[in-house]
């Protein structure tokens, strides 16, 4: 062998040597997961702050430490770690982010262009169907949402008898899956509405739905009962090799955590003789239920306090579905409810509209809902409904860090929000609105 090639031999061996001892003496550091990369590992103090937690004493000028997307601690008297990054929030008050008890977000982009909704499935009964499997998580509506100091939202299908389970998302995420606080949230009952109720006001009354809720509340029984016996059969034949096991049903086997009360269900209901048929059908069944819309609840509010079922407030920007009730009936309808004792959250019942949820919760306010508990039912009580009160909708120590920093009253249609961050992690308030705001700015320079 030539001398060259020796030469050459050593210099290859030498610096695969060198290249395997590099990599041997880099240090070990674990690895970190995406959600850990998003929230961030140091520590977050916002300092100097109005801290609003809508559950204890409102702190005047305190700090807020934040660590690995949660609440550290927070107080008036706290001092800030070595290392810490400083948001100084002088003038400003923190507010737990807000949920959305009931929306199309990311469900409907254009309600007019069929090929962008896409909320419903074909079919009456769809208990296999998740909102989540049609978000669409780069809507131009989630950050506009976010914008207004909204940090989560329940988003849920419609149409049928049984329209599908809704999911609870954070509006910030890369993909769909990486939105979901809660997947499976709770399955969508919608029964008959009081249509054509706005007649009665020519004195034709209202007119009668198609299906009635009393025959609706029948179909479903049955399919209750169905799911029973079918969970009945397949453990018989768990137990006995010689019981044949039943045929697969996708009905009765995604209805089977509703009837087990793992799963409760939310029934959209308007008028108060439908109210009262639906407490009773639930009793029955003893299943989990939440009700959502309750147009008419006011008239029956002791009815649904007594059953202890909480309420989703509708839309406040619907008319009274009967002119009789009054042209206010819906504004005062969350503070009749209230004053029962029945707990509300509010709901933007919407896609475009969601950034305005706040403006439901002041709505009410301005007819006499307490403010503190219009702030609560876009925060702590929506949160308590779907069983997620440990780790969100209010400013406590152990919490998920869903903070909202604004220039005044949350619920005031000219606050502006500063900052918004989402599980400690601060996102971007840019969206269409600011777009054309900047647009239409370079304009008038330009002129």
């Amino acid at each position: 062998m030539s001398t060259l090639k020796i030469n050459r031999l050593v210099k290859y061996k030498l610096l695969l040597f060198l290249f395997i001892l590099s990599v041997w003496l880099v240090p070990c550091t674990p690895a970190q997961t995406p959600e850990a990369s998003r929230q961030g590992s140091g520590l977050l103090a916002i300092v100097n702050v109005r801290i609003v937690p809508v559950v204890g004493q409102e702190i005047p000028s305190g700090t807020i430490l934040v660590e690995r997307g949660k609440i550290k601690a927070l107080g008036s008297h706290l001092e800030i770690p070595t290392g810490a990054r400083i948001i100084e929030a002088r003038g400003l008050t923190a507010y737990p982010g807000m949920i959305d008890g009931y929306s199309s977000l990311g469900l409907v982009e254009i309600s007019g262009e069929p090929a962008t909704v896409d909320n419903r499935e074909t079919g009456r009964i769809n208990p296999q169907v998740k909102a989540i499997e049609a978000l669409k998580y780069d809507s131009m509506h989630i950050p506009i949402a976010r914008s207004n100091g909204i940090v989560a939202a329940v988003v849920s299908p419609t149409g049928g008898l049984i329209s599908g389970q809704s999911t609870l998302i954070k509006l910030d995420g890369w993909t769909n899956r990486e939105m979901v606080i809660k997947e499976s949230l709770a399955l969508v009952v919608e029964l008959p509405g009081l249509r054509g109720g706005r007649r009665g006001f020519m004195g034709m009354g209202p007119s009668q739905a198609a299906v009635s809720t009393e025959r609706a509340l029948s179909e479903l029984k049955e399919l209750f009962q169905k799911a029973r016996m079918y969970e009945i059969r397949r453990e018989q034949a768990e137990k006995n090799m010689l019981w044949p096991r039943p045929d697969f049903d996708e009905v009765s086997h995604c209805l089977l955590p509703v009837v087990k009360g793992e799963l409760p269900v939310i029934f959209s209901v308007q008028g108060d003789r439908d109210i009262l048929q639906t407490i009773r059908f639930v009793q029955e069944q003893k299943i989990k239920a939440i009700f959502y819309g309750v147009h008419q609840g006011f008239k029956v509010a002791e009815e649904i306090k007594k059953a202890g079922i909480p309420c989703i407030i509708g839309s406040l920007y619907d008319q009274p579905p009967v002119w009789e009730d009054g042209y206010d009936s819906l504004f005062l309808n969350p503070v009749l409810l209230n004053k029962a004792g029945v707990k509300i959250a509010f709901s933007s019942s919407s896609s475009s509209a969601a950034k305005d949820l706040p403006y439901h919760a002041a709505k009410a306010a301005a007819f006499g809902l307490d403010r503190l508990e219009a702030l609560k039912a876009v925060t702590i009580y929506p949160a308590e409904i779907f069983g997620v009160d440990k780790i969100m909708g209010s400013l406590e120590a152990g919490k998920l860090a869903n903070i909202v920093l604004a220039d005044g009253d949350l619920l005031e249609l000219g606050t502006r929000i500063e900052k918004v961050f989402i599980e400690g992690r601060e996102v971007d308030l840019s969206n269409r609105y600011t777009e054309l705001l900047e647009k239409f700015r370079k304009r008038e320079k330009e002129k």
